[in-house]
């Protein structure tokens, strides 16, 4: 059966979620962010928890989160997302709580805040998107930068020597005896969707059946920061990041 012949028929094959809002999306054509927005819409309004979850939103790029997701939100300082997720959790622990921070915001200033929220096994959920680079603030090198990878303040590339290796940071976080479900995917090609879309209602299901913290590692682009038109991104994603952000399932109890 052809377009034509479903769109005669009246069948509705796809509809945008009603959880996401009319505004605009500031990000960058190509970003990834907007696919996750439109995941976590599709499972809540699936799921029919929006009266029921709270996001808490980050510093960076996706600071505006609330202005495009139709449910409460909470904006957290820099970092501070974990700790702000605790809060609101213990607080209104009726609610489903999530966390949607970028690798700056959650492996650098706030590596305390989700290293202890996990240790602690919060009943949060945390979606973690990486693009191993400083995006917001205009691209400087992030604790997730690989090595050599130029950026505005690693302009020859970074120096292992004296900066260290890059923080993978999910590997640490799976050891952590709080967590109950630790994954690493990407939103780059349809099959690669269909797996995070899953592993995105696995772990808001943790978190409604109080099992402890769930972590989802997106590894995403930043073709802006990264000076490469979409298409690009994605490919140098796969070729450089997935060898150290190997995406797959690292935890699951």
């Amino acid at each position: 059966m052809n377009a034509a012949e479903i769109k005669q028929l009246g069948e509705k094959v796809y509809s945008r979620s009603k959880l996401l809002t009319d505004n605009v999306m500031h990000y960058c054509p190509g970003c990834t962010h907007g696919v996750v927005h439109k995941l976590i819409a599709e499972e809540i309004e699936a799921t029919g928890i929006q009266e029921d979850v709270i996001g808490i939103s980050p510093v960076g790029c996706a600071v505006l989160a609330y202005n495009y997701l139709d449910i409460d939100w909470q904006e957290a300082a820099h970092g501070r997302a974990p700790a702000l997720a605790t809060a609101v959790s213990r607080l209104r622990p009726d609610k489903t709580v999530f966390c949607y921070q970028g690798d700056g915001d959650l492996a650098s200033i706030g590596t305390a805040e989700i290293i202890h929220a996990c240790n602690r096994g919060e009943n949060i959920l945390v979606v973690f998107i990486n693009n191993a680079i400083y995006g917001m603030t205009g691209g400087q090198m992030a604790p997730t930068t690989l090595p050599n990878m130029k950026t505005a303040t690693s302009p020859f590339g970074r120096d292992v020597s004296m900066v260290g290796s890059p923080l993978v940071i999910t590997e640490l976080i799976a050891q952590l005896p709080g967590t109950c479900f630790v994954a690493r995917h990407s939103a780059h090609t349809p099959a690669a969707i269909a797996k995070l879309r899953k592993a995105l209602h696995h772990g808001f299901e943790n978190t409604r059946a109080k099992k402890g913290t769930s972590f989802i590692e997106v590894v995403s682009t930043c073709n802006s920061g990264w000076k490469m038109s979409p298409v690009q991104a994605n490919a140098w994603m796969v070729e450089n990041l997935f060898p150290i952000y190997k995406p797959g399932t690292l935890k699951d109890e």
